[in-house]
């Protein structure tokens, strides 16, 4: 049992090492101009001089600080909204139009609406990764208020509890397994933009603008270093949500 648990642990790492091995097989036979595609040990260098020489965790730093800060404006605003929205399925289908416009939309569309409004800054770049973040939050917060066990809702009234007791003792809870859901899917989305914003809106530091100027000065390692290093935090951003979900949210689906 023990050696059974084992391998499922290392499970999720064979694909990892068979990319690894993949990728220096290309490079070492060079089947990609070596210019273009370094090979994983130039890169792993330019990753250890670009944290311990250089300004790589300082830019890993600010990028999870914006990150966490428009997931954290997404969620105080949106899953209240959501609660609110999905406790009443005629108000939400009398704006789900404009929900689900807004979710179709790429949040970089945005981007220019969003400099004319808040200029070029911090702000920005917050607030754009938080409105894209905040529909996903909210469309699942509401999708899982209105999929409530109607029957716990109905025990709870019986027994006497107020409406407003209902919605944050029986609903909220009932919705969570389904928040959660938006609230990964949310974080991972922020990333995102906060990255792309980073290389299109006057950055001077962060994951993004690293990228961009090592891409512009074909810096390859650099930049796969930094590529390598993003996906990581989004990887290890999922899997924090992911291991709350399991421990925080155990009922979900029972």
């Amino acid at each position: 049992m023990a050696g059974r648990n084992y391998v499922n642990f290392l499970t999720p790492a064979y694909g990892a090492i068979a990319f690894i091995f993949a990728w220096w097989l290309i490079a070492f036979l060079q089947l990609v101009d070596p210019v273009l595609l370094p090979s994983p040990q130039d890169s792993a260098k330019a990753i250890w001089v670009g944290f311990f020489q250089g300004n790589l965790f300082s830019d890993l730093r600010v990028t999870v600080v914006r990150t966490l800060a428009a997931f954290t404006l997404a969620t105080l605003v949106c899953v209240p909204l959501g609660l609110v929205l999905g406790s009443s399925v005629q108000l939400y289908r009398s704006l789900e139009f404009v929900i689900d416009f807004f979710r179709s939309t790429p949040a970089s569309a945005l981007f220019p609406l969003f400099l004319v409004i808040l200029g070029v800054g911090e702000s920005t770049k917050i607030a754009v990764a938080a409105f894209g973040a905040g529909l996903l939050i909210l469309f699942n917060t509401a999708y899982g208020v209105m999929n409530a066990r109607k029957v716990r809702q109905a025990a709870a009234y019986v027994m006497g509890a107020s409406k407003s007791r209902v919605l944050i003792g029986v609903t909220l809870l009932e919705s969570l397994p389904q928040t959660f859901i938006g609230m990964r899917s949310g974080v991972s989305f922020a990333l995102v933009i906060v990255i792309v914003a980073e290389m299109f809106i006057g950055s001077t530091d962060g994951l993004g603008q690293r990228v961009i100027n090592a891409q512009m000065i074909f810096n390859m390692p650099e930049m796969y270093a930094t590529i390598f290093t993003a996906g990581v935090l989004g990887y290890s951003l999922n899997l924090f949500f992911i291991l709350i979900e399991r421990h925080f949210v155990h009922w979900g689906g029972k």
